[in-house]
């Protein structure tokens, strides 16, 4: 198995090399940008939805005040960070965020996503996904991770669609929310061998296993 401080140490190399924070992205379809302040209500209508983050660790906020606290706290602090990957999700007719997508700086390099529900279904997050991978991968991360509910497999494909694989299935009392939520871990190598697989949350949680057939 890959050392992981050594994976971790190629990749504070490439950071001298390629210093950058959430580059502009763009796709077929999409342009992939930072979240400005004048996002406000863009934001708000992603985040205020239910149904859109049922599945996401956090509830649903409920003003614009709120998705202006949001934005502080979970982008702006990024955007002032040496390195970043934190998009607002566009379509090109117009630039205006449907939904947003990042890969985190933490030793797990977790990849996440979220769409407006009109938006389902059309392979946007899919679309968005690679390219914010092939950027990442191009900026020397040495692996992505990414998880979800085993309740929502629709985001596995996208996941499967972006070129992860499925590595384990872990049970964790899920907080804020507080309820038990049995998620599945998938990855995607770059910079490390191929059968390494990111051990956190299979050594931190007790219930943890493997399914058969994904």
């Amino acid at each position: 198995m890959t050392d992981l401080s050594k994976a971790d140490n190629g990749w504070e190399r490439a950071r001298g090399v390629a210093d950058m924070n959430t580059p502009t992205l763009r796709t077929e379809r999409l342009i992939l940008r930072k979240f400005s302040p004048e996002d406000m209500e863009a934001l708000f209508l992603i985040l205020k939805d239910e149904e859109v983050n049922r599945f996401l660790p956090w509830y649903p906020v409920k003003s614009l005040e709120e998705t202006r606290a949001f934005y502080e706290e979970r982008y702006a602090i990024r955007y002032a960070q040496p390195r970043a990957y934190a998009y607002a999700i566009c379509l090109k007719e117009d630039r205006y965020p449907i939904g947003y997508i990042q890969v985190d700086m933490e030793e797990g390099h977790d990849f996440g996503y979220a769409l407006r529900r009109e938006f389902w279904h059309k392979g946007l997050a899919s679309e968005a996904g690679k390219a914010v991978i092939e950027r990442v991968k191009k900026d020397g991360l040495p692996y992505v991770t990414a998880t979800h509910d085993r309740n929502n497999p629709r985001s596995g494909k996208v996941m499967r669609a972006c070129g992860m694989r499925y590595c384990y299935t872990y049970e964790e009392q899920w907080q804020p929310k507080n309820f038990p939520v049995c998620f599945r871990m998938y990855q995607l190598n770059f910079a490390v061998s191929d059968d390494f697989v990111y051990p956190k949350y299979w050594n931190m949680y007790a219930n943890h296993f493997v399914e058969a057939g994904l």
